[in-house]
Order: structure tokens, then C-alpha cells, then sequence
């Protein structure tokens, strides 16, 4: 009996032409996900991907890890075996053993992919549940709510027999949707952005920015743990640790103190097209919530983003607020996100923000500032911190 994890695709196998791309991607996702865990044949066939473990390999964390892979909706931990009934039959009792033993009823469901199998999916459930009604008879069938779902699939290389599956992460391979910037705050938005554009199959680049003396390096770590619990969805990231300090004391002096949030908005985005550039992104991603605060209403959100050539996406933008906290939490990043650390977003808040700020009002406020000047300084100063699973 060899012991091996099966993923299924979801909207991969829409993709026509194309698959075989998306295929490459996430087989090449799960190899280097799993490689903490052993040795793994990782390939592909009839819209699954199958991982068979080469030598000792801790099976219950590859099996832990290939459910945070984008890419596949289900993810099942299966017995393969030669493809007879009798062994199809014994491997369901030595394999789900624990699990007949635990349940008050069941039902067996067969799928034949290989249309050789001599018996048909019907007949092979029937066969297989009989047998183990006589020698499970505390187990009622139930073909409508049964306790046990007994898989039996059929496929090309081998039989394989497994209990109920669990969700996969869904979307699509890491890598598949291009390259972009994702601002990354420590708060508890934009880590959930990045994890839904992350679901989309986009190699994210995350760039924070930081105002020692007024955050603390508990800030900066903070938004590095955030980084690192991302990477089991998002893979290995390169994160842009940007000095803001300079820029923010530049705003506060020389322009409108109700302004100050959207100028300071204006040139991290900006900075972060500067680093997409450099890093061959094609936009930005950020947490932003249409109404949630001053800055993130219609017009502010239009002028904040007046100033760029790049697209800007909001995974976030019609969300409430306990769609996100609950988003967060799913993910595991709502914990850290409340830990009491400040970001840059908190320095200099304006007593009375602007909701519905005018272009012509930002610009002409801008004047007094050197952008170029400062937007160069700051990236020259950008500190890259490199973060694996």
C-alpha cells in the first residue's frame, strides 16, 4: 500500500490551450513548498497532480503544506493500489480502518477514469460496500448523510482509496499573474489584499515603509512576520523596507496639515512604482477600503493614485470591515496585524483630513516640495530583507 497525496485542480482545467502553463507552475509550487518535508515525485494527470513520497518523508506536513498551495480546491491524503477489486477492497480496510471502526454509517463512491476497469462505478461500490458491511456490520449504509464517505477512483497508473477531502487554497498558481508591488502596512488590511491577489497567481513584491525615530524596529519586525506568514500562500518574498521619515517631515512642514495624509499616500505610491519598475511589476496592490477612513473615499482615492502610471488593484475595496478581520483570521495574520506597533500611516495625522480632496489643490500644495529629490532618496535608502517559508 504506498501512501500519497492527490490535488485536484479547479479553474485550471478551464484554461484550454494555456493549461499546460498553469500545470508547469503549480507542479514547480508544490515541489518547492513540500522540500522541507522529504523527497517527492510531483506530476501531473487527469486534472491532478500527484505527490508520491520518495523514501521517508513526513507525510502529515506535506499533507498540511500542499493545502496552502494556490491552485487546487481539494487536497486528499489516499492509499494506492493495484487495480482489482479484491485489492481495492483490501486496501480500503487496512487504509480507513480507524475511520470504519469510528463511524455509525456510510456509503462507498467510486469514479473510473479508466474506462478498462472492467466493472463499472455502480457495480465497484456496490462490491466494495458490501464486503465491508459484513465485516464492519456495526456501520449502517446511508447513501444520503452518511457519517464515512468511502472514495474508490479508478485512474490510469493505480487505484487509489481515501476518505473525505479537504479544501485546497483555490485560485491559481503563484507566478501565473504576472509580478506586482503590494504595500504592506502592519495593519490588518493590506496582508489580507496581498493574500487575495497573492490567490489570483500574482508574484507579490512587498514594499513597507518606516519612520524611525517615530516607529519602532517592533513595528518593522512586525510587518516581517507578517511577511513570513504569507509566504506559505505567497511563496518566498523579497520584502522593500522604505525610509520614510525625511519625506513625512518634508510634508508636515511645508504643506496643508489637511492634506498631509493624502501627499504622504501620493508618494508611496510613487516610490512603489519606482521599485515595480525596477522589478518588472505591472501594478500595485493595496488594502485600501472605499470609506473606511478620510483617505479612502472616491476622490481621495483618485487623486492618491493621480500621480502613477501603473494600475492600482484593491482586492478590499467593498469589503466591511468584519469581512477582512474575518479574512485575517482564516489566513493567520489577524493576531500579529493587532499587536501594538504603529506604522508610518499613524505619524502626523491631520487633526481634520480632507474627504474630498481636489487635484488642483494637491498639486498646487506639492510645489513646495523637491519630489524627484526625495522620492530618489528614499528608494536609494531601501533596506531588502529576503523572506522564506
Amino acid at each position: 500500500m504506498d501512501d500519497i497525496i492527490l490535488l485536484k485542480q479547479g479553474e485550471m482545467v478551464l484554461k484550454g490551450l494555456n493549461r499546460r502553463e498553469f500545470e508547469v507552475k503549480l507542479i514547480s509550487n508544490i515541489r518547492r513548498r513540500l522540500k522541507p518535508f522529504g523527497e517527492f515525485r510531483v506530476y501531473s494527470m487527469q486534472s491532478t497532480v500527484y505527490v508520491e513520497p520518495q523514501g521517508d518523508c513526513d507525510m502529515e506536513s506535506a499533507f498540511g503544506a500542499a493545502k496552502t498551495v494556490f491552485g487546487a480546491m481539494s487536497v486528499v491524503r489516499a492509499a494506492a493500489c493495484e487495480k482489482d477489486k479484491d485489492a481495492i477492497l483490501k486496501t480500503a480496510i487496512s487504509y480507513l480502518e480507524s475511520q470504519l471502526l469510528a463511524s455509525k454509517s456510510f456509503k462507498v463512491e467510486s469514479k473510473r477514469a479508466d474506462k478498462r476497469f472492467p466493472m463499472g462505478s455502480i457495480e465497484l461500490s456496490q462490491y466494495v460496500g458490501g464486503l465491508l458491511h459484513d465485516r464492519f456490520p456495526h456501520m449502517k449504509p446511508d447513501m444520503h448523510t452518511p457519517e464515512l464517505v468511502v472514495n474508490l477512483e479508478i485512474r490510469d497508473l493505480a487505484a487509489y482509496v481515501h476518505g473525505a477531502a479537504e479544501a485546497g487554497a483555490g485560485g491559481l498558481p503563484i507566478g501565473v499573474g504576472g509580478r506586482m508591488v503590494t504595500l504592506l502596512s502592519g495593519g490588518i488590511d493590506s496582508p489580507v489584499a496581498s493574500y487575495m491577489m497573492a490567490k489570483r497567481g500574482v508574484k507579490l513584491i512587498p514594499a513597507h515603509f518606516f519612520s524611525h525615530p517615530y516607529t519602532s524596529q517592533m513595528a518593522k519586525e512586525k510587518v516581517l512576520s507578517l511577511a513570513k506568514i504569507l509566504t506559505k500562500y505567497c511563496g518566498r518574498m523579497m520584502v522593500e523596507l522604505v525610509p520614510f521619515t525625511k519625506i513625512q517631515e518634508e510634508i508636515r512642514a511645508n504643506c496643508p496639515e489637511a492634506l498631509l495624509t493624502i501627499i504622504m499616500r501620493r508618494f508611496m505610491m510613487r516610490i512603489s512604482e519606482r521599485i515595480a519598475t525596477d522589478n518588472g511589476c505591472t501594478a500595485l496592490v493595496t488594502g485600501e477600503n472605499l470609506g473606511q477612513v478620510a483617505s479612502q473615499t472616491a476622490e481621495a482615492l483618485a487623486v492618491t493614485e493621480q500621480c502613477i502610471g501603473l494600475p492600482t488593484f484593491r482586492p478590499l475595496v467593498a469589503f466591511d470591515k468584519q469581512e477582512i478581520v474575518e479574512r485575517a483570521r482564516s489566513i493567520g495574520t489577524y493576531e500579529t496585524s493587532v499587536l501594538p506597533y504603529e506604522d508610518c500611516c499613524t505619524v502626523f495625522t491631520p487633526r481634520r483630513p480632507r474627504t474630498k480632496p481636489k487635484i488642483s489643490e494637491v498639486l498646487e500644495a506639492e510645489e513646495a516640495l523637491d519630489i524627484a529629490a526625495l522620492v530618489d532618496d528614499a528608494v536609494r535608502g531601501i533596506e531588502r530583507v529576503a523572506i522564506t517559508i
